[in-house]
């Protein structure tokens, strides 16, 4: 929803797209990314709502007092802006119901599209795109293209998919009752006439829900609907390209677009609350007879992203923490409440605490090195800790626990591979590069390793080689803290291994090559193994 800032739970959303993303990748699949442009719904209409009603700005008083050069004098960012705005139209509509009838009637002009509401509602989306893409490039996110649905309406995507749906009966139109004028899906095993039997796909004032516009938005996924959609490459401006990245439009396109769509399996990213409406997109599928393309539709859902109460106060130093506050192991995010995490603060709070770990533990290192290491360690601590719970479970995000040097973190993984890169660069400057960083691995025998010490060295060889079948089998469940878990084993076994085995100070050269090769392999393949969860190692720490 390009409506404001990108909130933590963008966060949670962006680090498990993507690493689901790079794991298929590693084992084989050929995966596009998109990145799915709601700019046609409520919450885009509540935004222009406030510009137009509570600011009484219309889109040339934007592109004035809202041009990037008049909030960089001000201080001020768009996405910012609009978060504290939309705050505002919440509590606007909230003291007097009836004011929703603007909402209505920004939604039929966003809808109809030419016209200067639907041209302020496409300003102000554009805007706040580019804003989310270049928050969550700053976590190593990235996508290939990015399907907006105001093309789907424009380029009568829904208008297809809606003929099919009333051809092959999936829809109904309601003639009277409380879904009167409406056209309905019915759900199978729900007691008729209990409220839940009827999903509403064409509101009775003729718009069309969610659901309806995901349903065509499915079918174009798997090449489905006939029809496909015109493209231009992404337009970054007044800023420059962040990496090359195409949209889609209404307008006539590229001419040569690369090919999008028609896909094999889609895994649609989207939190637990929209389970039910990914069922009923399913069900779509199946009353239109793609039975094969329903069953590879797959719901990849995730439970909610909240801050501790200490995360709080660091992030928030201003905001009245009660005792009650306190002592819960959690703190819901709430925009009413003036409790709202943008994705910016809190990586940004990341890097800060971050930058002075490494400045006290690096008191000579430039500016430049400190705030690439810095980087690196907060992207890692925020990566890992969004992948390392169970999926269905709430994360309660905490600032210390995700940066700790120790434990089950992103820095305790990167600083182990930097221990591996250490033990080897001491080997190379005493016994050269053979014996260092470019240590042979099939010249190690483990037959020079002492009795009864072979079974510790196979260990973290064997982990290792687990690392595709761990990967398989956390895509095959869509539980990628299983990922996250054995890295953090393997990195403990390998801090075990170099703590009980010397490798530098062996003075046996055949049992120093083994723990060299060793100590080279597992670099190699933490390295491999954090860059599918998208954590980059520093050089230092």
């Amino acid at each position: 929803n390009p409506n404001k800032a990108a909130h933590i739970g963008h966060l949670r959303n962006a680090v498990l797209g993507d690493t689901l993303v790079r794991c298929l990748r590693l084992l084989g699949e050929r995966v596009e990314v998109q990145n799915y442009i709601d700019d046609t719904g409520v919450q885009v209409a509540d935004l222009v709502v406030g510009f137009r009603v509570l600011r009484n700005e219309e889109l040339a008083d934007l592109l004035e007092r809202y041009s990037e050069e008049r909030l960089l004098e001000r201080g001020e960012r768009f996405d910012y802006v609009a978060w504290d705005l939309y705050a505002e139209v919440t509590r606007f509509f909230e003291e007097d119901p009836s004011r929703l009838e603007h909402r209505a009637e920004t939604l039929h002009a966003m809808e109809r599209g030419d016209n200067p509401i639907a041209d302020l509602a496409a300003h102000v989306a554009r805007r706040m795109v580019r804003h989310h893409l270049a928050t969550m490039d700053r976590i190593g996110v990235r996508y290939d293209v990015l399907p907006k649905e105001s093309d789907i309406l424009a380029l009568r995507f829904w208008e297809d998919a809606f003929g099919r749906l009333r051809e092959a009966g999936a829809v109904r139109k309601i003639e009277e009752g409380r879904n009167a004028g409406c056209w309905v899906m019915d759900l199978p095993g729900v007691e008729e006439g209990s409220g839940e039997d009827q999903k509403i796909i064409v509101r009775s004032n003729g718009t069309v829900t969610y659901v309806g516009k995901d349903i065509a938005y499915q079918m174009w996924k798997f090449g489905l609907l006939g029809r496909d959609f015109r493209y231009e490459p992404f337009d970054w401006s007044p800023g420059p390209a962040i990496y090359d990245l195409w949209s889609t439009t209404r307008g006539p396109g590229s001419p040569s677009p690369p090919e999008f769509g028609r896909a094999d399996r889609v895994y649609n990213v989207i939190d637990v609350r929209q389970s039910y409406l990914q069922r009923v997109v399913v069900l779509g599928l199946r009353r239109l007879g793609h039975e094969r393309e329903a069953v590879r539709s797959i719901h990849f859902s995730y439970e909610m992203v909240a801050l501790t109460p200490a995360a709080v106060a660091a992030i928030f130093p201003d905001y009245p923490l009660s005792d009650a506050d306190r002592a819960r192991p959690y703190l819901e995010m709430s925009g009413r409440r003036g409790l709202g995490a943008r994705a910016d603060d809190l990586v940004d709070a990341l890097v800060r605490r971050a930058a002075g770990e490494v400045r006290k533990r690096n008191p000579d290192a430039g500016d430049e090195r400190v705030r690439e290491t810095a980087r690196r360690i907060a992207v890692g601590a925020l990566r890992y800790y969004m992948l390392r719970f169970s999926r269905n479970r709430v994360v309660a995000f905490d600032l210390d626990d995700a940066l700790a040097f120790e434990g089950e973190t992103g820095p305790y993984l990167q600083y182990s591979v930097v221990r591996a890169r250490n033990i080897l660069g001491k080997l190379e400057e005493r016994h050269g590069a053979s014996a260092g960083r470019e240590a042979p691995l099939d010249a190690a025998s483990f037959s020079a390793l002492e009795p009864g010490t072979a079974d510790e060295h196979w260990n973290l060889a064997l982990l290792l080689s687990r690392v595709p079948a761990v990967t398989r089998q956390a895509v095959d469940s869509l539980e990628l803290s299983g990922v996250a878990k054995h890295a953090h084993v393997l990195a403990q076994a390998f801090n075990s291994f170099y703590h009980r085995h010397p490798v530098v100070q062996e003075p046996d050269e055949r049992r120093r090559a083994v723990r060299a090769a060793l100590a080279r392999l597992y670099r190699d393949g933490m390295v491999r193994l954090l860059a599918t969860m998208g954590i980059e190692v520093p050089d230092r720490m």
